[in-house]
């Protein structure tokens, strides 16, 4: 049965939510996602990888993305938040990203992911060498998809 994330006013700075996000990375990929020390201010800020993550709803919206990820798909931080996940691919490609989010359903991970994806201005670029992965609470709940990835090359 999935679950609903609390909305706090700021995942960026919650700790419950980076404990969330690393555990389950951990948990299904067997490595960290950051570094001991590195929290979630460093997630948010500093972090030169992007990290996307959408919730539940049967047409999931962006409910975090890191500066790296604002910056690489040019959303400010209130229209990732607002934005259906969909929407980071054009309609051709986006038959493509659901089969690969059924398979991290399925599978809790999928590693060395490799996808089209477009900015809000209509550029395009291959997302490489991705992770994406369950949010799995520690009752091993759903509480949405995750996507971390630091390669891209633009078209």
């Amino acid at each position: 049965m999935e679950s609903k994330l609390p909305e706090p006013v700021d995942l960026a700075a919650d700790l419950e939510f980076f404990k969330l996000l690393t555990d389950s990375f951990h948990r299904l990929v067997g490595k960290a996602l950051v570094q001991p020390g590195q929290g979630p201010d460093w997630l948010y800020r500093e972090a030169l990888f992007v990290v996307l993550v959408h919730n539940t709803d049967p047409d999931p919206r962006f409910i975090y993305a890191n500066i790296a990820a604002q910056t690489r798909f040019e959303y400010t931080w209130d229209e990732f938040t607002k934005l259906p996940s969909r929407l980071s691919a054009e309609a051709p490609d986006r038959k493509e990203r659901q089969l690969l989010l059924d398979a991290v359903e399925r599978q809790g991970y999928v590693a060395d992911y490799r996808g089209l994806r477009v900015t809000k201005s209509g550029k395009h670029f291959w997302m490489e060498n991705g992770i994406v992965w369950q949010l799995l609470d520690e009752r091993g709940r759903s509480r949405g998809q995750a996507a971390a990835f630091s390669n891209w090359t633009d078209v």
